[in-house]
């Protein structure tokens, strides 16, 4: 017996909720993916699912289960895919970004390579929390600032500015810093980072802000920053249209931090992966000149 046999099938009818979508999805007919998850189920002897005649649900086992298989699966395509000669990208390739990051400058690059390899699936999850790549089953990640996590690789695509401002009524009111300890007099408005940096004599300096206003929103926070609220330290690509308007005023600029790189990170067992290979290669070339736009000459 077939050692694959009813593996692709298990997986496929929970995706779909039932036995029927699941056989569509494969291309098979109803009978044959029920008989093949029947044998998975003696040979393991256990049952997968339970199943009226409305819907299936999955038992413990199949719980335990389901993910483990999910990943036998994108590992074996995987591995074809690293040896297939047509240089057609397949397979499932899944991303995450920060939500800002990605919604404005890497979703649309990655729209883009899908584009060009109609048998490539694409997964881009947009959040701020930090994701287990390896435990969570990612195979890219865009991350700014320090890695820490040696079970991956980083390459760096892109870098950003940070930029401390405030608007100006609010500066006339409580006085512009002209140090970086001045700023424990200031109100601070505080976004994902809990941190804001400067370089100063050559010297990387980290200061962590107090305030009234906390967002996880980069937008949110330079709408407070633009209501008189306080002061903000956020990428170019939030606050720079508001400083050439003058509605936001930069302060500290001569202690200002070294640009942030951008990275993009992978566990170490898919590098060699052509997809992530060619991703990461086409945001190193068209990430950097999307967010240079957007910095000073």
């Amino acid at each position: 017996m077939k050692r694959w046999d009813g593996i692709e099938e298990f997986v496929a009818v929970e995706t779909a909720g039932s036995f029927a979508g699941g056989a569509r999805a494969l291309g098979l007919s109803t009978s044959h993916v029920s008989r093949a998850i029947a044998r998975l189920e003696n040979r393991i002897q256990t049952q997968l699912f339970f199943r009226t005649t409305r819907k299936v649900t999955l038992t413990d086992t199949g719980r335990a289960l389901v993910e483990q298989f999910r990943r036998i699966i994108q590992e074996r395509d995987d591995a074809f895919a690293t040896i297939g000669d047509g240089g057609e990208l397949q397979g499932e390739l899944r991303l995450t970004c920060s939500t800002a990051l990605g919604e404005r400058f890497v979703a649309p690059i990655v729209r883009r390579f899908a584009a060009e390899s109609p048998d490539l699936r694409v997964i881009i999850e947009l959040t701020n929390r930090l994701v287990d790549l390896v435990a969570e089953g990612f195979d890219l990640a865009i991350r700014t600032g320090h890695l820490s996590d040696s079970r991956l690789i980083g390459t760096r695509v892109a870098s950003r500015r940070l930029y401390l401002c405030g608007s100006p009524a609010y500066l006339d009111r409580r006085g512009r810093p002209g140090t970086i300890a001045d700023l424990s007099r200031h109100e601070c408005l505080i976004g994902t980072a809990g941190t804001w940096h400067f370089r100063a004599d050559g010297i990387d300096h980290v200061f962590r802000p107090k305030g009234r206003w906390r967002c996880n929103s980069g937008a949110a926070v330079v709408d407070a920053a633009l209501a008189d609220m306080g002061l903000c330290q956020l990428p170019e690509f939030y606050v720079l249209p508001h400083i050439e308007t003058g509605e936001l005023e930069t302060v500290l600029d001569d202690v200002r931090a070294n640009d942030q790189p951008i990275w993009a990170v992978y566990p170490q067992r898919r590098h060699l992966l052509p997809k992530v290979r060619k991703l990461v290669e086409r945001l190193r070339q068209e990430l950097g000149p999307a967010l240079d736009p957007a910095l000073p000459g």
